[in-house]
């Protein structure tokens, strides 16, 4: 059999078919199509596409990060509601966790369960100062932010020259495995206890149904007396470890989001330096110029003092009681069974690399600020007026002290500070095996005088 011909004209907008002999598959494409996908993939980036992480975890747990620009009260005010009677609850739990860790300290043979709750007292009280730090500095966070959309490069040909693409590229990747990370911390606990019991007593044969919980909580009533009593309290444990999760999830996201940002524009600038022709005939040109690059420059380092002022603190608190996770972890990971060993172990993987990546985009941001005298230096300055060249060595003597973050009483926030607060748990971790070990000696010896 012979094909059919098909003809189509410049002005159709159907699809144009293409019919081969059997055996072949039929292809179709579309003009409009490929022009969409086209201008899909052309659309410059916005900087609340960049945003967009952070502030859709922070709204599940009734955070606004833009409340300021919301036309509906009544959402705002809803939000409001639901975030602070989640904190309420969640603050509840988090007392209730104290009193189990105060009264299992009390007695030898319960302070391995006191060292069990320790990791999730740790972790509850760093969300729960994340979020303080959130409300104390909310002009900041709101001026910073504001100041950063205005400054994001608009057009396509801009984000190209900012070379956006590489720069969001790594982020989204180190977003992504610490959400995983983070959510599934919080996940295993809650759901384990629920899932384990329901296989058993629905496929294994038990008799009955093992009423758990995830984390260890004193509660002022007996919450597993009966089925709806524990099913209320479990659901409640369940948002409370969600919510310390999103809270210090999001403040962590935040703080990549915005140093991913500095660090473009810092990389930005040099580039324009070093690539600036310096030419001797065009003076007034290489001063405006430059004057451009200083104020731009010194705008950049204003926002990376906003950013030490609100996350200094907290990230000072946050090394302190990661370092206490984990050797408290790894302590209860060496006399545990495989079940404890796993969920814990997913627990010290999250600590380990949230304290990773806060020092790894610390070194970058120092990294970044610090190669704008680099690429100054590098200019043929030698060519250009004395005015021009004294100009320039002010801006290098102010890139040689770097933007950086650093909590009171620590060194800047960089990698090398990773690795010295690594070995902090360590002694931790031998102080509490050596108490664990001391009080197994005086029970086997109180033990024996009874014999």
């Amino acid at each position: 059999m012979g094909h059919k011909k098909l003809t189509a004209t410049p002005s159709s907008v159907q699809p144009i078919r293409q019919y081969k002999c059997s055996g072949f598959h039929r292809i179709s494409y579309s003009w409009e199509s490929l022009a969409m996908s086209s201008s899909l993939v052309e659309s410059p980036r916005t900087f609340g596409d960049m945003m967009r992480m952070p502030v859709r975890f922070y709204k599940t747990i009734g955070e606004d990060i833009y409340a300021h620009r919301s036309t509906n009260e009544l959402t705002s005010l809803l939000l409001k509601i639901y975030l602070y009677a989640g904190f309420i609850n969640f603050n509840l739990l988090v007392c209730g966790e104290l009193v189990f860790f105060y009264k299992s300290i009390q007695d030898f043979e319960t302070v391995r369960l006191a060292i069990a709750v320790a990791p999730c007292i740790g972790f509850s009280l760093v969300a729960d100062f994340k979020q303080l730090t959130m409300v104390v500095y909310k002009k900041t966070l709101i001026q910073l932010l504001d100041e950063l959309e205005e400054m994001h490069p608009k057009t396509l040909l801009a984000q190209k020259a900012y070379k956006m693409a590489d720069f969001e590229r790594t982020m989204k990747r180190v977003i992504s495995i610490f959400t995983f990370l983070c959510l599934a911390y919080t996940t295993t606990f809650t759901l384990y206890p629920a899932v384990k019991a329901t296989v058993k007593y629905n496929f294994l044969g038990y008799e009955t149904f093992d009423r758990n919980f995830g984390f260890l909580i004193w509660f002022p009533y007996d919450a597993t007396s009966r089925n709806w009593v524990y099913w209320i309290t479990y659901w409640d444990i369940a948002h409370g470890a969600y919510l310390a999760g999103i809270a210090f999830l999001c403040a962590d996201l935040l703080l990549v989001v915005v140093i991913t940002q500095l660090c473009m524009h810092f990389s930005y600038i040099s580039g324009r330096l070093e690539a600036h022709p310096c030419d001797p005939d065009q003076d007034e040109e290489n001063l405006s110029f430059l004057c451009s690059m200083i104020k731009y420059h010194d705008k950049c380092l204003t926002l990376c003092e906003h950013v030490n002022k609100m996350y200094s603190f907290s990230l000072l608190l946050n090394f302190l009681m990661a370092s206490m996770q984990i050797c408290f972890i790894a302590f209860q990971v060496t006399e545990s069974t495989i079940e404890v060993i796993l969920i814990y172990c997913i627990f010290l993987m999250t600590s380990m690399v949230q304290v990773f990546l806060v020092c790894y985009y610390g070194d970058a941001l120092i990294a970044a600020s610090e190669r704008v005298g680099d690429a100054a230096y590098n200019q043929n300055w030698f060519q250009c007026s004395k005015r021009y060249c004294i100009m320039l060595k002010l801006m290098i003597m102010r890139s040689q002290k770097p933007a950086m973050i650093r909590p009171p009483t620590f060194p800047p926030i960089s990698l090398v500070t990773y690795m010295k607060g690594l070995s902090m748990p360590t002694y931790i971790y031998v102080y509490c095996w050596h108490c664990q070990s001391s009080a197994s000696l005086m029970m086997s010896a109180t033990h024996f005088d009874n014999i």
